[in-house]
C-alpha cells in the first residue's frame, strides 16, 4: 500500500510572489545609487530654498546701506555686501526661485512642444515627418547660446524672453527624442491590435504611444534643467536676462565683475550656487537614467 503523503499545513500555502510595475523598479534602483540620491538631496535643497528660504531672509533684496557696501562675510552679512550695500544671502536666495524657475518652465514648455512634434512626426511619417524633422535639423545648426542670443535680441532683454529663447533652443532635443521612440513603439502589436478594433489615431498617440515613451524624456528633461539653469546664467551675464535689480544668479555675477579684486564673495556666492544647483540635477539625472534605462542595468 502506498504511504499517505500529509496535506500541507494552510499556512504552509504558498502564494505567487508579487509583481511590481516598472516604476517602482526604478525608484528602488534609483534609491540604490547613493552618488544620486546626493543629487537628488542637493535640488530638494535648492527647491526649499527657491520655495520657503525667502521667508528666512534678514535682509531685503534691493535694500541699499551705502555704508556697509563691500563688506566681507560676517555674523550680519553671511555672504558679505555688494557694492550697493545689498545683502548678497538674501539675493542668492531669491535668486534660487529665478533661476529654478526659469529651469523648470523652459524645460516643460520645450518638453510639451517637442513631444507633440515628435509624436506627430514619428507616427505619420512621409512629407510631415520630413517637414518636422529638417526644421529640428535647422535649429540644431546653431549653438544653442547663439540661438539663444538671438532669439532675446528679437524678442527684447528679459527674464521672459530669456525663458522662451530657452525653451526654442531645446525643442529639437526632445522632439528628436520622442520621435525615434514612436517609430519603434508603433510597430509593437498592441498599436496594431488597436488600430485593427478602430480606435482613432488620438487615443492612441495619448494613451498608448505616449505613456511608453516618457522614460527616456523624464531623463533627458532633468538633464536639460541643469543647461537651461546655465544658458538662463549666460544671458544674465550677458545683459539678455533678468535685469537690475532682479537678484538672477548669472546678473549678480555680471556685476560682481567690477569689484572682483576688491569682493572675491560677491562673485563666489552666485557662482558656488550655479555649480551644485547644476551638479545636483546632472547626478540625479544620471542615476534616473540607470534606473530607467534597462539595458544601464546589470
Amino acid at each position: 500500500m502506498s504511504e499517505m503523503v500529509p496535506n500541507p499545513p494552510i499556512n504552509a500555502v504558498t502564494h505567487p510572489e508579487k509583481t511590481t510595475g516598472p516604476w517602482f523598479d526604478a525608484w528602488r534602483s534609483f534609491s540604490k545609487n547613493k552618488v544620486a540620491l546626493v543629487g537628488a538631496i542637493i535640488v530638494l535643497f535648492f527647491i526649499f530654498l527657491a520655495i520657503c528660504g525667502p521667508l528666512f531672509t534678514p535682509q531685503g533684496i534691493n535694500d541699499q546701506l551705502l555704508k556697509d557696501r563691500l563688506l566681507p562675510p560676517s555674523s550680519k552679512y553671511w555672504f558679505g555686501t555688494d557694492d550697493f550695500g545689498r545683502d548678497i544671502f538674501s539675493r542668492v536666495i531669491h535668486g534660487a526661485r529665478i533661476s529654478l524657475g526659469v529651469g523648470f518652465f523652459s524645460v516643460i514648455g520645450s518638453v510639451v512642444v517637442g513631444s507633440i512634434l515628435g509624436i506627430i512626426a514619428g507616427y505619420y511619417g512621409k512629407w510631415v515627418d520630413m517637414i518636422i524633422s529638417r526644421t529640428f535639423d535647422i535649429l540644431l545648426a546653431f549653438p544653442s547660446i547663439l540661438l539663444a542670443i538671438a532669439v532675446v535680441s528679437v524678442l527684447g532683454p528679459s527674464l521672459r524672453n530669456a525663458l522662451i529663447a530657452i525653451a526654442i533652443i531645446n525643442i529639437p532635443n526632445f522632439g528628436r527624442l520622442i520621435r525615434s521612440k514612436v517609430l519603434s513603439i508603433k510597430e509593437e502589436e498592441y498599436i496594431t491590435s488597436a488600430k485593427a478594433i478602430g480606435m482613432k489615431d488620438i487615443r492612441i498617440l495619448f494613451s498608448h504611444i505616449l505613456p511608453n515613451s516618457m522614460a527616456p524624456v523624464i531623463v533627458a528633461g532633468t538633464l536639460a534643467i541643469a543647461s537651461a539653469i546655465i544658458e538662463a546664467a549666460a544671458l544674465g551675464f550677458l545683459g539678455l536676462g533678468a535685469q537690475a535689480p532682479a537678484p538672477e544668479w548669472g546678473k549678480m555675477l555680471a556685476d560682481a565683475r567690477v569689484v572682483l579684486r576688491n569682493a572675491p564673495w560677491t562673485m563666489f556666492f552666485p557662482g558656488i550656487s550655479i555649480m551644485l544647483t547644476v551638479l545636483g540635477f546632472n547626478l540625479m539625472g544620471d542615476g534616473l537614467r540607470d534606473a530607467l534605462d534597462p539595458r544601464m542595468k546589470n
